[in-house]
């Protein structure tokens, strides 16, 4: 189908920064395509904050989850004010299900039944044509296909902003090059690498490649307590920057020269920017989460077995992260140094 001249657009994704990460070729393809068009994306609080003076999203309207049913409610009350000509449903969960329902829309695109989760596909009244399972990005640019838009070129337009450049430049202003982003963590314990291993490997990435590590990420206990065993432990403690915020964090993964981060958000983010990224995958298939349009040589891959096809899966494999050494990570390094860093 083809959008009018001056669609109103409602999106409904609301949670995950990688998967915000992923809607955002979609979001700046409309926005080239149909300069009038105007966006409202519906979404959470984290995902809000990394969105906030993006050119191409016209009004975010944040849903509170934490309120239950007042926040449902809340948005029930914004959204019968703002007619929309079409819904993108790109998230199969149940909350995401019941706020597209709420949409007044004639149209409303969604995944088709087999992929969709959550009885998702019964708040949608269109569906995109039925395909395997592929990596996120893939699914999300299929609303382009359906929308008769072309996909390239892919952007994500993240920044950093013009008002923020003075911050990042101030704060890599004492730190030489290269530099090496180290992710402290994820929303999910089973997915974080062994706290020993990331001593260790801090420190050969300053005595064997002469690298500066930055530590980024957020300030849950687990990465806060992370930041004090590496800057007791370590024999040159990474800089600290957790909790920086998703804005400063951009401009921190736009200053770094590397990314080596576990299956989370900021992984996701270094993508969008251009960054290399050493991605440590054992909880869930790369396959389908893993860096998208990344150099393939740079991934590791502990979820899969030896010799076993990439599995398109929603399926989880717990403890595999422990099998990850960091003489993986540095021969992933070495590669980086010696075949990519120096075509820079």
């Amino acid at each position: 189908m083809k959008l009018p001249t001056q669609p109103r657009i409602g999106l409904v994704l609301l949670s995950a920064v990688g998967d915000v990460v992923h809607a955002l070729p979609v979001v700046n393809a409309i926005k080239r395509h149909r300069p009038q068009s105007k966006i409202t994306w519906l979404l959470q609080e984290a995902g809000a904050s990394l969105l906030r003076g993006h050119p191409s999203v016209d009004e975010i309207l944040l849903f509170q989850r934490r309120a239950g049913v007042a926040g449902f409610v809340k948005m029930a009350l914004e959204l019968a004010e703002r007619p929309f000509d079409i819904v993108l449903d790109l998230q199969c969960y149940f909350k995401a299900t019941v706020l597209t329902a709420l949409c007044r829309a004639p149209i409303k695109i969604g995944l088709d039944p087999a992929r969709a989760r959550e009885l998702n596909w019964l708040a949608n009244n269109r569906h995109l044509p039925a395909k395997p399972v592929a990596h996120v990005q893939e699914h999300f640019l299929e609303f382009l296909d359906y929308l008769e838009i072309p996909r390239e070129p892919i952007e994500w337009r993240l920044g950093p902003w013009k008002d923020e450049r003075p911050w990042q430049e101030d704060f890599f202003r004492s730190i030489p090059r290269p530099r090496v982003a180290l992710v402290a963590g994820t929303s999910n314990p089973r997915k974080d690498w062994l706290p020993e291993n990331w001593v260790r490997l801090n420190d050969a990435l300053q005595d064997q490649w002469g690298l500066t590590t930055v530590l980024v990420g957020a300030k849950s206990p687990r990465e806060t307590a992370l930041g004090a065993k590496m800057a007791a432990e370590c024999r040159h403690p990474p800089v600290n920057a957790l909790g920086s915020g998703l804005r400063r964090l951009v401009s921190l993964l736009d200053g770094c020269d590397l990314v080596i981060s576990p299956d989370t958000g900021p992984l996701h983010l270094a993508g969008a920017l251009g960054k290399p990224v050493i991605g440590l995958y054992g909880y869930n298939s790369p396959a389908r989460v893993g860096p998208w349009r990344q150099d393939p040589r740079l991934l590791i891959d502990a979820f899969h077995h030896p010799g076993e096809e990439p599995q398109m899966t929603f399926q989880h494999r717990p403890g595999k992260m422990s099998l990850i050494t960091v003489e993986d990570v540095l021969a992933k390094v070495e590669i980086w140094k010696n075949h990519i860093l120096q075509k820079r």
